[in-house]
């Protein structure tokens, strides 16, 4: 008898477990992100390593570019679900279509976190390139037009009080080609993240010489999604941003940190989050605590700096006049957003 009723409870419980597994298994989402492997997505590659997503019952598929743009492209089209890359005027224009949402803060250009640097080429640098004060004269190189590396070089141009035709933009389609153009003296600068600039610099392969927070902090870019998982799948927006929230707050505990001095410090959380964020972006750890870049660890928005890019786009003909941020800027999945405009 007791031998049955063990057989039994034994199968009962084999019936409880499959069908809890069973449960679980359909009761995942699965979500394409689309990215750049670039530092200032680690908390994509956090939440995914620490099992975030599969927390809040997602199943993730990643899909890696390497220039913002088709990131957008691949929200806009329904190939991806989710994406985090820099804003972009083909961005913004897709976004005024009613084809994107942005709702959440990528990474941005603080003061004290390196991220974006000017880099010149030896050559350029020899011949007295030593500051991005000089830029009136040189080339940029930079992957099309409407890119966030031309919007750095057009908010540098207004802070310097230039006209941004006396810097010779390039176009080049990727980074790599910016890369390979920078070393082969072909353009005289670029504009890369630290993890890329510290590598170039440290190879002898160009000289960094400034960075874009010293001059032009902004919202540089965000966490977006269609329009339609907006309307037709909120539940698992709202899960996606929860995840992303948990691995922004780790990353931010981990690498913006700083000392009495403003002096930036890493210390053991830094060291266990390093293998997760050098799997993905391939950086060495030390280029990856030398850009990590700033990112707020909520996910909240620098509202008006968004405004203010879509202007100076509108104004250089690069984003339709009709666009409007306040149509595409869904504040509603995160809560404290800064700078939010008034009117």
């Amino acid at each position: 008898m007791y031998r049955s009723l063990r057989r039994g409870l034994a199968a009962a419980s084999l019936v409880l477990t499959l069908a809890a597994m069973t449960a679980t298994t359909q009761a995942a989402d699965k979500i394409t992100i689309s990215a750049l492997t670039f530092v200032s997505s680690s908390p994509l590659f956090i939440a995914q390593e620490k099992g975030y997503y599969a927390d809040e019952g997602l199943e993730v598929e990643f899909k890696f570019f390497r220039a913002a743009q088709p990131v957008a492209v691949s929200i806009a089209s329904g190939d991806a679900d989710f994406g985090v890359t820099a804003f972009t005027g083909g961005f913004y224009n897709l976004a005024g279509k009613g084809a994107l949402k942005v709702i959440g803060a990528q990474s941005r250009e603080e003061p004290g976190y390196d991220f974006s640097a000017y880099i010149a080429s030896n050559k350029a640098f020899e011949a007295g390139f030593d500051n991005p004060e000089k830029f009136a004269g040189k080339s940029l190189g930079m992957t099309q037009k409407g890119s966030s590396f031309h919007l750095m070089a057009g908010m540098l141009a207004d802070k310097l009080g230039i006209d941004l035709d006396e810097i010779q933009l390039k176009p080049l389609e990727k980074v790599p080609n910016m890369i390979g153009a920078l070393k082969s003296g072909q353009v005289d600068s670029v504009i890369l993240p630290a993890h890329i600039a510290t590598k170039l610099e440290g190879d002898g392969a160009a000289k960094i010489i400034g960075w874009v927070h010293q001059y032009t902090p902004y919202q540089l870019g965000g966490l977006f999604t269609s329009a339609r998982n907006v309307e037709e799948r909120r539940d698992v927006v709202e899960r996606f941003v929860r995840a992303y929230q948990r691995a922004a707050a780790d990353y931010a505990e981990a690498f913006m940190q700083t000392d009495a001095a403003g002096r930036r410090v890493f210390g053991d959380k830094a060291e266990a989050l390093i293998p997760v964020i050098e799997k993905y972006t391939k950086a060495k750890p030390a280029s990856i605590k030398a850009g990590a870049p700033f990112i707020d660890p909520q996910g909240r928005l620098k509202v008006q700096s968004i405004y203010d890019q879509v202007a100076w786009m509108q104004a250089q003909g690069l984003v339709g006049k009709d666009v409007d941020p306040a149509d595409f800027v869904d504040l509603s999945f995160i809560e404290g957003h800064l700078d939010v405009p008034t009117n």
